[in-house]
C-alpha cells in the first residue's frame, strides 16, 4: 500500500509531495551515501545537492529524465547510478562531476553520449548496457583510465579503432549486440582480461592466443564455425570450449573413423587394385 501511495504522490511536482517520496532525508548521511533507488522519483530532490561531501548517489529504478544544475555541487561524488530510468540524453551536469569513478547508465533510452563526458578522466567503470546505441560513442575512447566497459544489449555492429587507446581497459562486455565479426580492435589490446561477445552473430573467431593478459572469453550463442584459440590457462565459455586445442573438423573426422575401425571386426584385405590412399 505504501508503494502505491508513493507512486501516486510522485506524479505531483510540489516539493512537499517529493519530500514525502524520499522520506526524512534532510541531513547528510554519516556514510556519505544516499540511496533513492526504486523511490518512484520523477524529479530529483534538489535539497540532496546540499550534501556536498556525498560520495555515493544511487537513483536506479525511478522515472527520471532530467537532473537539476545544482547537482554540480556534488564535487566529491565517486559513484552515480542512473540506470533503469527514462533518460534519452545524459544530462550535461553529470559531466561536471570530475571525481566520478563509476557511472551506471544502463537500461535507459540513450542513443549517444555527450562529448563533455571526456571531462570525467577519473572514470574507471562505465555501464551503458541496454540502451539504444547503434555505435560506441567516440568519447568513450577518451576515458583514459577506464578499466571496465559494459556495453551489452545495444545495437552495436562494430567497435571504433580508437578503442585501443584505452590502455587501462581490462574487461569489455558486448553481449547481445549485432556484431557479425569479432572486433578487430580487440586483437590489438593484449592486456584485456575478459572479453564477452555472447549472443551476437559472429561466424568466425580469429586466434586470441597472443592476448597475453586474457583470462576469460565468452562467445556462446554465436553461429560460429570454430572456437577462438586461446593461450594456456584461459577459460572459454561457448561451443567447443572444453576442446583444447581448437577443434579441427578434419582431425575430428579421422578420430571418428579410427574409433569406428577399432570397434569393428577386422575387414578383409584390400584388393590389389586399391591403395590405402584411393
Amino acid at each position: 500500500m505504501g508503494n502505491t501511495i508513493k507512486a501516486l504522490v510522485a506524479f505531483i511536482p510540489g516539493d512537499c509531495c517529493q519530500n514525502y517520496v524520499v522520506g526524512d532525508l534532510q541531513e547528510m548521511p554519516l556514510d556519505k551515501m544516499v540511496d533513492l533507488s526504486g523511490s518512484q522519483l520523477r524529479r530529483f530532490p534538489v535539497h540532496v545537492c546540499s550534501f556536498t561531501d556525498l560520495v555515493k548517489l544511487y537513483l536506479s529504478d525511478n522515472h527520471l529524465n532530467s537532473l537539476p544544475p545544482e547537482l554540480e555541487q556534488l564535487q566529491n561524488l565517486q559513484i552515480l547510478a542512473l540506470d533503469f530510468n527514462n533518460f534519452k540524453a545524459l544530462p550535461q551536469v553529470v559531466c561536471t562531476l570530475k571525481q566520478l569513478c563509476i557511472l551506471y547508465l544502463g537500461n535507459n533510452k540513450l542513443c549517444n553520449l555527450p562529448n563533455e563526458l571526456r571531462l570525467l578522466q577519473n572514470l574507471r567503470t562505465l555501464w551503458i548496457e541496454a540502451n539504444c546505441l547503434t555505435q560506441l560513442p567516440d568519447v568513450v575512447c577518451e576515458l583514459s583510465l577506464l578499466k571496465t566497459l559494459h556495453a551489452g544489449s545495444n545495437a552495436l555492429r562494430l567497435l571504433p579503432g580508437q578503442l585501443q587507446r584505452l590502455s587501462e581497459l581490462r574487461t569489455i562486455w558486448l553481449s547481445g549486440n549485432l556484431l557479425t565479426e569479432f572486433p578487430t580492435v580487440l586483437l590489438h589490446m593484449p592486456l584485456l582480461e575478459v572479453i564477452d561477445v555472447d549472443r551476437n552473430s559472429i561466424r568466425y573467431f580469429p586466434s586470441l592466443a597472443h592476448l597475453s593478459g586474457l583470462k576469460l572469453v565468452i562467445y556462446d550463442h554465436n553461429p560460429c564455425r570454430n572456437a577462438p584459440k586461446v593461450g594456456k590457462g584461459v577459460r572459454r565459455v561457448g561451443r567447443w570450449a572444453e576442446e583444447t586445442p581448437e577443434p579441427d573438423p578434419r582431425k575430428a573426422r579421422r578420430y571418428a573413423l579410427a574409433k569406428e575401425e577399432s570397434q569393428e571386426p577386422l575387414a578383409p584385405a584390400l584388393c590389389p587394385s586399391l591403395s590405402p590412399n584411393s
